[in-house]
């Protein structure tokens, strides 16, 4: 089997489709795993690809957290950009519990983030990392809505970055194959089965996806967070969905 590397799509709170697939590669994917060079993401996806490098025993933790500030941005009058709601110091609480204190470390070489520069507009994928807090900056640029998330871009290295998903929101690695990961029914490895009537596919930043009713509900919820019972079914779909893509690919262990 040839290196591979896979890749998580940007998508907001459906980044708990991407902790649903996680699960299916831990528990299933032995094949795949021993064959795995990096992790590459943008925004949620970027800290999912995060957690596979450097925690994937913290995979729970992760889900828990995820319901947890999902119902936080629910009970908000006006979600995240209510006023004094602090978006961003939520996230970054979730991932300081979550990675270890050698995560840039482990990140360095193997995980990739991309990142979109506030100024001019171009996407940097970051790969390097001298410190955690370096790594923490990194997916909180990576994760930065403007005015959604608040008003200040990240700064990282000295310059003002914003969200990733605006311009690669699902980075291909240049060695081996990136296998890709997406709660959008589209042309990604793992995603959802496309069951609308149109066959248009439209590109968002690198990401190929099926125009279709469900995938506007999906890219609604990315912002603006369904029930917990919602997103465990996301979770659920994450997970059947990798499963598919490992026996389709003789890779079930």
């Amino acid at each position: 089997m040839t290196v591979v590397n896979l890749s998580f799509a940007a998508c907001g709170f459906l980044g708990i489709y991407h902790l649903g697939a996680m699960e299916a590669f831990l528990r299933n994917g032995d094949k795949l795993l021993g064959s795995l060079r990096a992790c590459a993401g943008a925004s949620a996806g970027a800290l999912v690809a995060a957690v596979m490098i450097t925690a994937p025993d913290k995979l729970e933790h992760c889900k828990e957290f995820t319901y947890r500030f999902a119902s936080n941005v629910r009970q908000q009058r006006f979600g995240a950009v209510t006023p004094g709601y602090n978006f961003m110091l939520t996230l970054r609480e979730g991932i300081e519990e979550i990675l270890p204190s050698e995560a840039h470390s482990l990140a360095t070489d193997r995980l990739y983030v991309s990142i979109t520069h506030s100024k001019s507009g171009k996407n940097h994928i970051v790969s390097r990392f001298t410190s955690r807090e370096e790594l923490i900056k990194a997916l909180l640029a990576s994760s930065y809505v403007p005015v959604y998330a608040g008003l200040k871009p990240v700064e990282f290295k000295g310059q003002k970055w914003i969200d990733g998903g605006f311009t690669d929101s699902l980075p291909i690695l240049p060695v081996g194959r990136t296998i890709t990961v997406s709660p959008f029914a589209g042309m990604q490895d793992v995603c959802p089965v496309h069951r609308g009537s149109f066959n248009t596919q439209l590109r968002l930043a690198n990401m190929k996806v099926m125009f279709s009713m469900e995938n506007i509900k999906r890219l609604n919820q990315a912002l603006f967070p369904p029930s917990t019972s919602s997103m465990q079914s996301l979770c659920d779909e994450g997970y059947s969905d990798a499963v598919r893509f490992l026996r389709r690919e003789a890779w079930m262990s």
